[in-house]
């Protein structure tokens, strides 16, 4: 802004405000920076990730993720934003997927040799904790999806139904794998999306498939995002949630209200939650649109993830992380494998889509966590739990249910110069954190085009190997 403009109160016709320092957030103003613009992010807490986030747990005297967060190698757009941010280096890589059956048995999906979509063939004819009859199943099931485009409006249960599932396939892989991996049941999943986690896991590549976890806590790879945007002209605004906006059609500029003041930039971007959008839409001016947008959110659905936080005195397993089959814990993330302490062992028990667990007390949780554990892990009954936590996030992701892409939004918003962000928007991925930087760069790239700027932000999907590029 020219010296003559802030005197006058000009708005400058570059600045943008990011509404919500989550994920999505953050990729937007990234991504905004980068092509020119002076972005102020504002987060109303004092630290970053909204919901893939870390924080200092005062009972456990630690610093926990409020939940364990994994990306895939077909996450391309993440990938980007770490790569911005310096912090690629910090993601611990695994090919390997162990399923893990009460008493210990173990089966190992992992990629071989053969040329996709064949690759992880010989990891399911193998395992052992399904049946001939699984198998035969699984491998019909799949071929149905690397096929053909299944029909949208269609939940993952009817499809299941109809395609001869058994019940241990649906049970230890539907169930546990697919079902948890999107986080709700199978009769709430469109079947299309089901059929994007198996297409991106289990068929378009070895590489595409392959599980990352942070090494360090989750809030530690957004440490560089002030800095980033301190370089490009742009700031960070903490501790301060913004209450409303108005839009000026004289100025063409928009005024963000919080308690601690007034902001103002000719362009706006809201990458909130669907629930703090909601409460902020009474906030926004009136539009022709906004009643539609409201209709939208309110049809939109969160479903709970559980984690127990679990210190040992000494090591349970030599995994890094497993599948945990037939009991309500779904994955075990030996932490402290990638995470080093100086003794002992850190675990992170996730607990999926159930309303019943998330309604235990704590001490009933954790007791019925670690017992169910031991029957995977015998170390687990002798060793001595040091210390322990539970996290409850009651609105992890947004629900995937049949028809749900007819009401998600488009970046695009009932308002002029504002743009909508966050893992709820249209962006052909369900609520994942691939999913929320894509809703970044798209709000990005919808800002750009505003104003007569046609670049591309969004990076390409990984491209399919093998005998899947003749499938595409």
């Amino acid at each position: 802004m020219t010296n003559e403009a802030a005197q006058s109160g000009a708005v400058d016709e570059n600045s943008v405000i990011v509404v919500g320092g989550g994920v999505a957030g953050i990729a937007a103003s990234c991504a905004l920076a980068d092509a020119g613009f002076r972005v102020t992010l504002v987060e109303r807490r004092g630290y970053l990730g909204g919901r893939a986030s870390s924080y200092f747990h005062p009972g456990a005297q630690e610093t926990i993720d409020n939940c364990q967060h994994v990306l895939f190698g077909c996450c391309t757009n993440l990938m980007d934003l770490y790569t911005r941010l310096g912090v690629e280096d910090r993601i611990f890589w695994d090919s390997r997927m162990t399923l893990i059956e009460p008493g210990g048995r173990r089966s190992v999906l992992e990629p071989s040799r053969l040329p996709a979509p064949m690759h992880g063939l010989p990891g399911i004819l193998r395992a052992r904790c399904f049946s001939v009859a699984d198998k035969a199943a699984l491998v019909w099931a799949m071929g149905q999806m690397m096929l053909r485009r299944q029909r949208a409006g269609v939940s993952l249960l009817d499809w299941l139904n109809a395609h001869r599932q058994t019940e241990g396939a649906r049970r230890r892989f539907w169930e546990l794998v697919i079902a948890s991996a999107l986080n709700a049941s199978l009769d709430a999943i469109e079947v299309t999306y089901a059929q994007k986690v198996i297409r991106e896991l289990f068929l378009n590549s070895p590489e595409a498939g392959a599980m990352g976890m942070s090494r360090v806590p989750l809030s530690e790879l957004y440490g560089g995002v002030e800095a980033y945007l301190e370089a490009r002209r742009g700031r960070l605004v903490r501790g301060q949630g913004v209450a409303g906006a108005a839009w000026n059609a004289d100025e063409q500029a928009w005024t963000a209200t919080s308690e601690k003041g007034e902001l103002r930039a000719r362009h706006l971007v809201l990458a909130l939650s669907f629930e703090a959008m909601a409460k902020l839409l009474p906030q926004m001016p009136e539009s022709d649109g906004r009643a539609a947008l409201s209709a939208r959110l309110s049809r939109l659905t969160h479903w709970p993830i559980c984690s127990v936080h679990l210190w040992f005195d000494r090591e349970i397993t030599e995994l890094d992380h497993a599948v945990l089959l037939d009991r309500e814990i779904h994955w075990m993330y030996h932490k402290s494998r990638w995470q080093p302490m100086r003794e002992g062992s850190y675990v992170e028990l996730v607990i999926s889509a159930n309303a019943e667990f998330a309604r235990l007390p704590r001490e009933a949780a954790i007791g019925r966590a670690v017992e169910q554990l031991g029957e995977y892990f015998p170390a687990a009954k002798t060793a001595r739990v040091v210390k322990s936590a539970l996290v409850k996030e009651v609105r992890a992701t947004f629900g995937v249910p049949p028809g749900i892409d007819a009401v998600r939004p488009r970046a695009e918003s009932p308002w002029p110069q504002c743009f909508l962000a966050g893992d709820w928007v249209q962006t052909g991925w369900p609520a994942t954190m691939e999913g929320a930087v894509r809703s970044g760069y798209l709000a990005a790239e919808a800002l750009c085009r505003s104003v007569g700027d046609s670049r591309a932000v969004m990076v390409a999907d990984r491209k399919p190997t093998g005998w899947m590029r003749l499938l595409g």
